[in-house]
């Protein structure tokens, strides 16, 4: 796509030009059994009822890793042991997502019991075979089945 139809898109989506992109962090957390952690978010939240991966906004002033911890731990109560970059993603407007992120990916090692906040109303350990029975946000999706194609790889 042309640069000017990009910019086309951008402002016929938000009605007027945003800045960004922005970026965002999002935790991979594996338990015993190699299921990923996704948290469904609350019904109030302009995604609720969707499933996403602990995880959101780098806000001035923090690392991609502090972000990491902080929303691990608000979200979940875990404590994040150990934090590895694995790869980005690129999220450029559609006419469902207005907004631009670049969202960077982290295999985390956890500690605690799972205490979910306000932003979520549920969370479930997911393998390859059940991602698809779940809606799932901000192409988290993508990344977990990136994530276990990379890891058979290795493996």
């Amino acid at each position: 796509m042309r640069t000017q139809n990009k910019k086309n898109l951008v402002t016929n989506l938000m009605g007027k030009k945003k800045p960004g992109p922005f970026l965002s962090a999002r935790a991979i957390i594996l338990n015993e059994d190699n299921r990923i952690l996704l948290l469904k978010r609350s019904i109030n939240d302009e995604f609720g009822d969707l499933w996403c991966l602990p995880g959101g906004k780098i806000d001035f002033g923090y690392t991609a890793k502090e972000t990491i911890a902080k929303e691990v731990k608000e979200e979940t109560s875990l404590i994040n042991n150990s934090v590895k970059f694995l790869f980005y993603q690129d999220n450029i407007p559609t006419t469902t997502s207005k907004e631009h992120y670049i969202t960077l990916y982290f295999e985390c090692k956890v500690t605690g019991e799972i205490k979910l906040n306000n932003e979520s109303s549920d969370f479930v350990w997911v393998d390859k075979l059940e991602l698809n029975k779940y809606n799932i946000a901000f192409r988290n999706d993508d990344a977990i089945e990136k994530y276990w194609k990379d890891r058979n790889d290795i493996l």
